[in-house]
């Protein structure tokens, strides 16, 4: 067995996620997101269940270099998204999961923290790419704030992960008219998120190699 220095590790990663894609063609555009899932997740059914609405790459990328700010559902998301990349031209990442005014608005409303977070984003009045990893609430949410044209997410990346609600909610998104990255289906979570933000920063500004 060959021990690799931590630099190396993830470029070998790579280079084996390719070779088991084997014949499958990936879009050019879309495959560093389709790769950087599978080698968050070890899961090749990404290849399948990724679906991207159409220019969507184009489109977040030129957000992300005007400095559009990310919002998530999940302090994990929050934490794994790379803030140096996404600083580069003044783009911040919130998750409001955990405010006081969040908690007791969802209690007062017996809603979810995660409804009651997107609702919060919405009063940001700015542009936004939203990166749901866990809660479907917070996709019906937005789906409903879209519909009564209180918010216009430059992109919603819906990557729940779970049973309840998960594929509805994910569909909702696919016909709302805005762009998206949705993993359809059961699969999904907050890394999962992270690693689709991530790849789009890293398309964006290329990290040294």
């Amino acid at each position: 067995m060959k021990l690799y220095r931590p630099d190396e590790i993830e470029k070998r990663s790579f280079e084996i996620i390719t070779q088991e894609i084997g014949d499958i063609e990936l879009d050019a555009k879309v495959a560093p997101i389709v790769k950087r899932v599978i080698h968050t997740t070890a899961d090749f059914d990404y290849l399948h269940n990724l679906c991207f609405s159409e220019n969507v790459i184009n489109i977040a990328l030129e957000a992300i270099k005007k400095g559009v700010d990310i919002v998530t559902d999940t302090k994990m998301a929050l934490s794994g998204i790379n803030k140096a990349a996404l600083a580069k031209a003044g783009g911040k990442a919130y998750c409001y999961m955990a405010d006081e005014d969040v908690a007791r608005k969802a209690k007062e409303q017996n809603s979810t923290r995660a409804s009651v977070s997107m609702e919060k984003a919405a009063e940001l009045d700015k542009p936004l790419i939203f990166a749901i990893g866990n809660a479907p609430t917070a996709l019906i949410k937005l789906d409903e704030l879209i519909k009564s044209n209180k918010i216009k997410p430059v992109l919603i990346i819906g990557v729940p992960v779970g049973f309840v609600n998960v594929v509805e909610s994910k569909e909702l998104i696919m016909k709302s008219g805005v762009p998206y990255i949705v993993a359809r289906g059961r699969k999904g979570g907050s890394n999962v998120a992270a690693a689709i933000v991530n790849a789009l920063l890293y398309m964006a500004y290329p990290r040294e190699s």
